[in-house]
């Protein structure tokens, strides 16, 4: 059987009664010296820079204060300025009628890297990573005062945190939670949110992860898809998972509809497979496909067909991640590869996933259509 993402040993009954309990009646949220009210929401917008023509650049928060207490969250998205998923994700949870009831307070930000948005770009001007640059200055580089901002405007106000992610440029990822799975109540809202791999992942210097990390805020990072794409079963999964979220920690009314709860499966590690030379790639395998040790993966070779080779698998799991791009350099990475104790039982908890999503009644709030 595959590692499955159960509590702890030892660990108490229900993790996030702790979190639950950090609430104060009343409380009023005060972002960028703008206070709201319980009861009431408001959409933010916290200065960031000006742009060369002197035009106002700003980072817009939506906040929602419920009228009874409960636990703070943020649900940010492109901190990478060209993943779009999150985006979306964001728009749609803040059209859900439930936020009405909400208990405790959202704190939304779909676009935290505002230039990078801009220009469809992961990185700022500088050329900096925004999630290498926490806690950041107020007084540094614009990758420095933006951390510094996101950091003490919003972070600090939370109880815990969900930063929404997808694949780089070209790179397209499997729904998965990434976080520190050793934390009892980081565990609890990983297996909440529902997606079918979980993976242990340390922080790293400089990232958001990290910052939370430092003030004691459980977070998850929720990848999947791609840069600069929508993908629609990635963000109907996303939105789930963030609902979800939001009963496990009490702030949502209603209980998971439909069968039994998606128990994901926790990967025993993970490890890039590299083109072993430069070339035309075609591709076989897909996120989600089940591999075994020795497979092909792919084929590279020239434009005539004249020289060929093939791109084994290194050893049995699922393939979490790959490249887009039919064209590789030698040791591009081309197949991000996920094991695990029982692949099958994980390719399978996948394909549950895959139909559930399918399947799910909530595509788009206000009856929408799905994107395409």
């Amino acid at each position: 059987m595959p590692e499955r993402a159960g509590p702890a040993p030892g660990a108490p009954a229900d993790p996030m009664a702790q979190v639950r309990r950090r609430a104060v009646t009343g409380k009023t949220i005060e972002i960028g010296g703008v206070q709201v009210p319980p009861g009431n929401r408001r959409t933010i917008d916290l200065p960031v820079a000006q742009l060369y023509t002197r035009a106002p650049l700003t980072m817009p928060v939506h906040v929602v204060n419920g009228n009874r207490p409960g636990p703070t969250l943020f649900v940010c998205a492109a901190v990478h300025g060209d993943e779009l998923n999150g985006v979306e994700i964001i728009r749609r949870l803040l059209r859900l009628k439930g936020l009405k009831s909400l208990r405790g307070a959202l704190l939304a930000v779909p676009i935290v890297n505002v230039h990078g948005f801009l220009d469809l770009s992961r990185y700022l001007p500088d050329r900096r990573d925004l999630n290498r640059s926490f806690p950041g200055s107020g007084k540094g580089s614009i990758a420095a005062r933006l951390a510094n901002l996101f950091g003490t405007e919003i972070v600090q106000h939370a109880d815990c945190g969900i930063d929404i992610h997808t694949g780089a440029i070209h790179r397209r990822n499997l729904p998965q939670i990434r976080a520190n799975l050793e934390d009892e109540q980081t565990l609890a809202l990983a297996r909440s949110f529902e997606v079918p791999v979980l993976i242990n992942a340390n922080v790293r210097d400089g990232s958001l992860r990290e910052y939370a990390a430092e003030y004691g805020i459980p977070m998850l990072l929720y990848e999947a898809g791609e840069a600069l794409r929508f993908d629609e079963r990635a963000i109907r999964g996303g939105l789930k998972g963030v609902v979800n979220v939001m009963r496990e920690l009490g702030m949502l009314r209603g209980v998971r509809k439909g069968g039994a709860r998606l128990e994901p499966v926790v990967a025993s590690g993970t490890s890039w497979v590299r083109a072993p030379g430069s070339g035309i790639l075609r591709a076989h395998v897909n996120p989600g496909d089940r591999v075994r040790q020795g497979q092909v993966l792919a084929v590279i070779g020239d434009a005539f067909g004249e020289t060929e080779f093939e791109v084994n698998a290194p050893f049995g799991g699922l393939v979490i991640g790959r490249s887009q791009l039919p064209l590789a350099h030698e040791g591009d990475a081309l197949f991000n590869i996920a094991r695990f104790e029982d692949t099958r039982e994980a390719a399978e908890t996948v394909e549950e996933f895959r139909t559930e999503i399918d399947a799910l009644q909530m595509p788009v709030p206000g009856g929408e259509p799905p994107l395409v």
